[in-house]
């Protein structure tokens, strides 16, 4: 997913839009954001205080709350929601110098790659790890932490976040219990 050519826009106010972001059709700006270099796909709704970093991809009609940080290398496919305060990273081992006392450059990182399938849902405050991919459709807890990959139609929370279920066709009233399995459960 990529719009043909950027689209002519005003800036929203009090945002840094970088020249090489591109914007599809019908998306909306509410102010206060920083864009740089990262795509944003047809009817989106980006939040206010929300930072998405270059190489980033944001799918068609996804919506992502205020005060999330969505970093280089995540890929958010379409119709996902992503709540308030969700923060995505993108490496594992974040260090200021190498071992030698060095002040780390570009050379010295690598960016892992998170993917989110269409129709995914973060809640709210949830931290996203470098090189996982949440499937389509899954659901994630307010708060959660997710630091392994999550099986499309699963119900994951908690820090480290677990499978609690499996969400069924046409089920829009999602509850998590209490109890986290390491398994997913059966239906």
């Amino acid at each position: 997913m990529t719009p043909d050519t950027p689209q002519a826009r005003p800036e929203p106010f009090c945002s840094r839009i970088s020249s090489d972001t591109l914007i599809g059709a019908d998306v909306r700006l509410p102010g206060f954001c920083n864009l740089y270099g990262c795509t944003i796909g047809d009817e989106s709704t980006i939040g206010t205080f929300v930072e998405i970093q270059r190489d980033a991809v944001i799918g068609k009609r996804v919506k992502v709350q205020s005060h999330t940080f969505i970093c280089s290398g995540v890929t958010i496919d379409d119709e996902a929601f992503i709540g308030h305060g969700v923060m995505f990273i993108n490496d594992k081992f974040p260090r200021s110098t190498t071992a030698d006392g060095r002040k780390k450059g570009a050379d010295d990182w690598h960016c892992e790659r998170t993917l989110i399938g269409r129709r995914a849902s973060i809640g709210s405050n949830a931290t996203i790890l470098g090189g996982v991919t949440i499937g389509e459709g899954a659901i994630i807890g307010a708060g959660s932490v997710v630091t392994r990959d999550v099986p499309a139609d699963c119900v994951a929370a908690g820090n480290p976040a677990r499978i609690i279920r499996r969400v069924r066709p046409g089920d829009e009233d999602v509850r998590c219990g209490a109890v986290l399995a390491d398994e997913i459960p059966s239906t």
